[in-house]
């Protein structure tokens, strides 16, 4: 159907324009006729109603054709005027033709001039239709150039894919003015294409949170193969359940479920896709087309400018924590190098505790430290630095409920370093916010101090903001507990040595599995028996010399317990019997080898035994009994007291043990614990060689050598 012409004749005789436009209609069925009897009136036509052409006579009172021809050019140079007189000559021709008009007709008699002015009328608005639109078209095109020049300079300004994503969308939504623009990334962690971003108009079409998966529709398919491909009709193509692409690239599989009818998808390298679509058929042309492939040519490259620049600030940001770190680590190990050369120097406990606290204390590091001993229940500060007595008594008062007190008996039981590292966002510490943001403190460092297996006590460091300490500085701090443990232990043991003191612990086992418990289960009225001696013997065993009321009967044990190897009697009295028991190793016997502990008495009654512990110095008392505990669950601890023996005393146990021989020291501690000695003597030698499984000859051979270097101790002294 042809478009609609509107025509605009001015002429200043009565009657005249409305018979030419009525004449011009009979022409031209697409030709409407306005009249306008003079230029001013139609002007002010002109500003009512639009027209595609001005018919207009050359002589008019007020204004003539040609000065209404200036006054239209003025708003329009190009609309089409035709000028229409009844005065032909070539000067007038020529005026109008210098003057601009369209064309130019002489009025004439009959209705063929209306035929050839209709002609040139429709050819006249024609042209200027086309070159009108062809006028827009390169416009708009250089509007949308421009606007894609504008989009990528935001791109490349953009630091994050999410704005890239954004700013892409939009603008094709723009250029395009079509109903879906939709950018889907791929998510290389679950293999995924994710919605990253659509144009204010999709929303309501497009789920935003619609995934692709592998081998998933259209939308995959592009992207997998790398080529983009244009779907005139995506419902025609998915009912027929075959999808073929008009042009770009060839997919297989059938489409996901789409959200418009017609569907150009351009794959933005290893970043995704770039969805566009039209709710009609075939709704994409050539330039459409071609501007949707430069934009998406122009987000891959700034996506990968934008991961590029994503990896280098992951590098650098990298970099400046390793950095920092590295910092930290060198500023600790010149604090841990300072402790050390001050516990070196240090020669009591406390001394080594309150050094540490010290050192750290002083430092811009950390904010504040304080040691809790293990041997306490709940443990407690027992040295501190950088932090007033308020807040320790805050912790003692709170006992087993403080958050802090809670981490040194985490750190106690795992033997491991433990951090919290955000007090203010950790609920068990939340009685603590006040007092973290008094003191400057977020993060909250324990670190075990332990030598040998043995644990001396928990160092607790506070640290200002929340998660400031890195693995390798924990890793130096847990060293720094182990050197302080070992320090510990140290001037422990000096002071053992010098000083000959030793704990008493006594203690009670009710546990049915302990081998005195279980032999004292088998004595009648339920009378004591009492363990005489232990004798180590490395590989061979373990020789347990016990006394018994004479009414027990011990060697029917001997066959139907598999803990002991061989029982049998050394001597008999009017009351009592020793018997000597040997055994691989116990549980018991076992814990108290690894903390160097000896048995000063042990006597069991009715399956309850009663134990005295000589225990030195450098031994934590609640490690050890935890050790115990942990074999014999009914262990309980009844007192524990302090003893020192005489010097000399001490000297002539180390010269002897230093002097005899393995088989010679063990002669003389079975000699010991039988009554060898005794008069009239309990044991006699072959009761004894059988007991060690020796002959009698070379048991009374280390006998005698042991007793000669003994006596030989005692009157030459030790310089011999």
């Amino acid at each position: 159907m042809t478009k609609p012409i509107t025509v605009l004749i001015v002429d200043n005789e009565p009657g005249f324009a409305e018979l030419a436009g009525e004449m011009l209609e009979r022409e031209r069925d697409s030709i409407t006729a306005l009249a306008a009897t003079n230029g001013t009136e139609a002007l002010s036509l002109l500003e009512r109603r639009e027209v595609d052409c001005i018919v207009s006579d050359y002589e008019m009172p007020e204004m003539t054709g040609l000065e209404l021809l200036e006054a239209v050019r003025e708003d329009d140079p190009d609309l089409p005027f035709v000028l229409f007189t009844g005065r032909g000559s070539e000067e007038i021709a020529s005026e109008a033709i210098a003057a601009g008009v369209t064309q130019y007709l002489q009025k004439e008699s009959g209705k063929e001039q209306y035929a050839l002015l209709a002609n040139q009328i429709t050819n006249a608005v024609a042209q200027y239709r086309t070159e009108t639109e062809l006028r827009e078209s390169e416009r708009r095109y250089e509007r949308t150039l421009t606007t894609l020049h504008e989009t990528t300079r935001d791109l490349m300004r953009a630091e994050t894919k999410a704005e890239i994503h954004r700013s892409a969308v939009e603008t094709a939504g723009e250029i395009l003015d079509v109903a879906i623009v939709a950018a889907y990334a791929f998510e290389p962690t679950d293999g995924v294409l994710e919605h990253a971003a659509s144009t204010r108009r999709s929303p309501e079409r497009i789920d935003p949170e619609q995934t692709f998966e592998r081998g998933e529709g259209l939308v995959w398919e592009v992207f997998s193969e790398g080529e983009s491909a244009y779907y005139e009709d995506v419902a025609r193509e998915e009912s027929e359940g075959v999808v073929t692409p008009r042009a770009e690239g060839e997919a297989g599989v059938e489409t996901a479920k789409t959200a418009s009818r017609c569907e150009l998808v351009v794959p933005l390298g290893t970043h995704g896709v770039l969805v566009a679509g039209t709710e009609g058929v075939d709704g994409f042309d050539e330039t459409m087309t071609e501007l949707l492939h430069i934009l998406a040519a122009n987000t891959e490259a700034a996506l990968d400018r934008a991961e590029r620049e994503q990896l280098l600030r992951d590098h650098d940001r990298t970099l400046t924590q390793q950095n920092e770190e590295l910092t930290r680590l060198n500023h600790t190990n010149e604090i841990v190098r300072e402790i050390n050369h001050g516990v070196a120097q240090a020669s009591t406990r406390t001394a080594i505790e309150e050094t540490v606290c010290d050192r750290l204390a002083e430092t811009d590091r950390y904010r504040f430290a304080w040691i809790a001993a293990s041997d306490d229940d709940p443990p407690i500060p027992t040295a501190w630095s950088g932090i007033d007595t308020a807040y320790i008594d805050r912790i003692r008062d709170d006992g087993g409920r403080a958050p802090e007190i809670e981490l040194v008996r985490d750190v106690l039981e795992s033997g491991r370093v433990r951090l919290v590292d955000d007090v203010l966002e950790t609920g068990a510490w939340q009685t603590r916010r006040k007092e973290a943001l008094t003191y400057g403190y977020q993060t909250v460092l324990g670190v075990p101090l332990t030598a040998d297996e043995r644990e001396y006590g928990v160092l607790v460091v506070h640290v200002a903001g929340a998660d400031s300490i890195g693995e390798r500085e924990r890793e130096v701090l847990a060293e720094l507990g182990e050197t302080i443990g070992h320090a510990i232990q140290s001037v422990e043991r000096t002071r053992a040595m010098l000083t000959d003191s030793r704990l008493e612990l006594e203690l009670t086992v009710g546990d049915s599995r302990l081998l005195l418990n279980r032999l004292s289960e088998h004595v009648p009225d339920a009378e004591p028996i009492t363990l005489e001696g232990v004798v180590d013997r490395g590989e061979n065993g373990i020789v347990l010399f016990v006394s018994a009321p004479t009414a027990a009967d011990l060697e029917s044990l001997a066959d139907g317990w598999a803990s002991i190897e061989t029982l049998s009697v050394v001597s008999e009295g009017d009351d009592e019997t020793l018997f000597e028991l040997t055994v691989t190793s116990t549980p018991f016997l076992d814990v108290l080898r690894t903390y160097d502990v000896k048995i000063r008495m042990a006597t069991a009654e009715d399956g309850t035994s009663t134990l005295v512990l000589e225990v030195p110095q450098q031994v934590e008392t609640r490690s050890l009994v935890e050790a115990i505990r942990e074999e014999y669950p009914e262990t309980e601890l009844v007192a524990k007291r302090e003893t020192t023996n005489t010097q000399s005393a001490r000297q002539l146990d180390t010269h002897l043990e230093e002097r005899l021989t393995d088989k010679q020291f063990e002669a003389l501690q079975a000699a010991h614990y039988s009554g060898f000695f005794e008069w009239p003597r309990e044991s006699t030698g072959e009761d004894l060689a059988t007991a060690l499984d020796v002959s009698p000859p070379t048991y009374h051979y280390h006998l005698r050598a042991a007793e000669r270097k003994l006596v030989t101790l005692a009157f030459d002294g030790v310089s011999n």
